[in-house]
């Protein structure tokens, strides 16, 4: 038996030193194996995600309308915005009127219209968030999916 061996003692020791010592250096250095494991089971969890979207029944026209009426928002503001400097370039002397009515608006009403509009976007935002399913390479393991082997071996002895 080598030196290792008789420092160590039975070969069964010797084996799981080589196993802690291989645990130890994927701390430092992540095994390329788990880590392209992780990533395909991440994009498997995005692909199901969007997969599931396409599965819901077909929706009455009042939920459609509804939906509609819920995405127009954004395009207004956005369009709007732009239109603002085009009606700008082609009538600047009304645009300048309405601008100086704007201003006569109080800086109070302002910030209500401001809170009103980040309430409805953020509201829309954290229902977004918080509806999505976790795209996680680790949520198999965190629910006992996924077998720890290390602590499995600690179990047997």
């Amino acid at each position: 038996m080598g030196m290792i061996g008789k420092l160590v003692g039975a070969p069964a020791a010797v084996t799981a030193l080589g196993e802690a010592a291989k645990g130890v250096a994927e701390v430092f250095v992540p095994s390329a194996t788990k880590r392209m494991e992780y990533s395909a089971e991440a994009q498997m969890a995005a692909l199901q995600q969007l997969g599931e979207e396409y599965q819901h029944p077909a929706l009455s026209w009042f939920d459609r309308l509804v939906n509609g009426l819920n995405r127009l928002p954004r395009p207004f503001l956005a369009f709007g915005t732009i239109g603002l400097f085009v009606y700008a370039m082609v009538d600047p002397q009304a645009f300048a009127y309405r601008m100086v009515g704007l201003n006569a608006v109080p800086e109070p009403l302002w910030w209500l219209l401001g809170a009103i509009v980040a309430f409805y976007f953020g509201a829309r935002e954290t229902h977004y968030f918080r509806s999505r399913s976790v795209a996680s390479p680790f949520a198999g393991a965190a629910a006992g999916g996924e077998e720890n082997a290390a602590l499995e071996d600690w179990r047997r002895e």
